[in-house]
């Protein structure tokens, strides 16, 4: 039993939160209410709870106290809040993430943390997530925060132990009255998810200060209903998220003009030199929600999920029970209608490019397969996807990442696949076709900058083999001839040619006319791609 909350408490609860989060997941995501429907928050607490147990694994500090004056249980706690606030997901992600940021602001200055200590925190931690929602609703996540800390304090006692206990009792009452104060929680005769949520959260602290097995009851829940969102009102078809590094006056004017334009506002900071904020709005005029973070600052990682898509895929992704254990599916990435087109064609389930964790989470189990092969089709993007694997994994789904990096590289890989053949070896055969599929995109350079093909001015054509700028010319087409040249120069029988939406009329003609005089035993297949900003992607085998 701790006596008190260290450092090493702090990593130990972190990991077993996330570890009994992803455990009631399905549970938590299934508790779809909240005056109007409430999908996934299971999913977005597992999400967000994994980015927080990411930025503590990068915290090696074990001292008591850093060179920056920090206590090192402080430094853990912040680590845990920001990685939290960065990969928040959702209303009951961003919330989460200020509970977390209210203990370590009132933690982090303790020499030694004890039970007084941590119940004046846990008050801290409510009036932050209070403070955090324009419009605050009782019977929410909210509520259960609120009565953990009404819990703490009841304690009297500086025992750690005697006061995360009554902490989590008092939160867990307050979850199972959250349906007299919600009517439609009462309709549905379920919990508050986001409540259900931080009571399991609560229930891992208590494990890890007592050493005791704590076992969370699942609550009563029932299947899942039409349409997906955590808070406000129908009004709004869209959810909009972003990171925002803005000033504090400029956040202030954001809120105002997100205020006007929908509900279900959240703004909140995690500090840094312009500070960086996660704002979470429902929206129907997405375009105006993006363009007042642009005039506030600069705005990145954007997510915009519309709920009508969101419930489809709820009504459509199978129970685990129900996937074919033999079952197979294939995800993959791809910008532009004429390629998304292409891979679904050839089996795939399509995410639009630079998803996030949760969306290519959504497409593997939309798939209904046991096992599943995820394409990321761009560098950027295999980080997400192996993350992606992760959470999948947990949710009894085995999925196998094939890190391409190009579109050409993903019809390559699916032209190959094999369902006669163990999973295993089918995974082979598709990261060999991938390896084995040179691939090269077009672009017009955006800036001046110093490159090993030499130094290009904006306007210039680039021409990338494997990422790097190969060729910088002034002329599209010829730019374009020249590529082909330089890499059928090094052999290939077929040439793959992906037209952007940007591209010239005649462009593709204009190229396998080309390859045909040049080059007259190599194959040419032209496909209309549509994707933006890179006239032609190409691939050679």
């Amino acid at each position: 039993m701790l006596e008190t909350f260290d450092a090493a408490a702090v990593r130990h609860w972190c990991a077993a939160g996330l570890e009994s989060m992803r455990q009631h997941q399905r549970e938590i995501d299934e508790l779809n209410v909240y005056p109007v429907p409430d999908g996934d928050t299971g999913t977005n607490l597992v999400l967000t709870l994994a980015s927080a147990q990411q930025a503590v694994d990068l915290d090696l500090t074990t001292v008591a106290e850093t060179d920056d004056g920090q206590t090192a249980h402080g430094r853990a706690l912040r680590l845990m809040a920001r990685g939290a606030l960065l990969g928040a997901r959702g209303n009951s992600g961003v919330i989460l993430s200020q509970i977390l940021r209210g203990l370590a602001d009132s933690l982090g200055g303790a020499a030694i943390v004890r039970g007084e200590a941590v119940a004046s925190a846990l008050g801290a931690a409510a009036e932050a997530a209070y403070a955090a929602v324009s419009k605050p609703v009782e019977g929410t996540m909210l509520t259960v925060v609120a009565a953990a800390a009404t819990g703490a304090a009841a304690a009297g006692s500086d025992d750690l132990d005697a006061v995360v206990r009554s902490a989590a009792a008092e939160a867990a009452r307050a979850l199972a009255r959250t349906p007299e104060q919600l009517p439609a929680l009462a309709r549905a005769g379920v919990v508050d998810a986001g409540g259900r949520g931080l009571c399991v959260l609560l229930d891992s602290l208590v494990a890890v200060v007592t050493g005791e097995h704590v076992e969370t009851p699942p609550v009563a829940s029932r299947p899942p209903v039409t349409a997906a969102r955590e808070t406000g009102s129908s009004e709004y078809a869209y959810e909009v998220q972003y990171l925002l590094d803005a000033a504090g006056p400029a956040v202030e004017r954001l809120k105002e003009i997100l205020g006007g334009l929908g509900d279900s506002l959240v703004v909140v900071g995690a500090g840094g030199d312009p500070p960086t904020w996660n704002v979470h709005v429902h929206v129907n005029d997405v375009g105006a929600a993006i363009e007042a973070g642009v005039e506030a600052g600069r705005p990145h990682r954007i997510s915009v999920t519309r709920f009508e898509d969101q419930a489809v895929a709820a009504q459509s992704r199978p129970a685990q029970a129900e996937r074919a254990p033999d079952g197979r599916g294939a995800v993959a990435v791809a910008a532009g209608a004429g390629l998304a087109a292409l891979l679904r064609g050839e089996g795939a389930h399509v995410v639009p490019a630079n998803p996030s964790t949760a969306e290519l989470l959504d497409a593997v189990l939309a798939t209904g397969a046991a096992r599943v092969v995820v394409l990321p089709d761009d560098p950027d993007t295999q980080a997400v996807a192996s993350s992606a694997a992760m959470e999948a994994h947990a949710l009894g789904v085995r999925v196998s990442v094939v890190p391409t990096r190009s579109p050409v590289q993903a019809m390559a890989a699916l032209a190959v696949r094999d369902p006669g053949r163990r999973f295993e070896d089918d995974v082979i055969a598709m990261a060999e076709a991938a390896g084995a599929c040179r691939y090269a995109e077009v672009c017009f350079a955006s800036r001046e900058a110093l490159t090993v093909a030499g130094p290009c001015r904006p306007g210039d054509v680039l021409a990338l083999v494997d990422d790097e700028v190969h060729l910088i010319g002034h002329d599209l087409h010829q730019t374009c001839r020249d590529l082909l040249d330089r890499l059928l120069g090094g052999g290939g029988e077929l040439v793959t040619l992906l037209i952007g939406a940007d591209a010239p009329a005649g462009f593709g003609e204009a190229l396998r006319g080309h390859v045909a005089q040049r080059w007259p035993f190599v194959e040419v297949n032209e496909y209309d791609g549509g994707q933006p900003l890179y006239p032609l992607l190409v691939g050679v085998e």
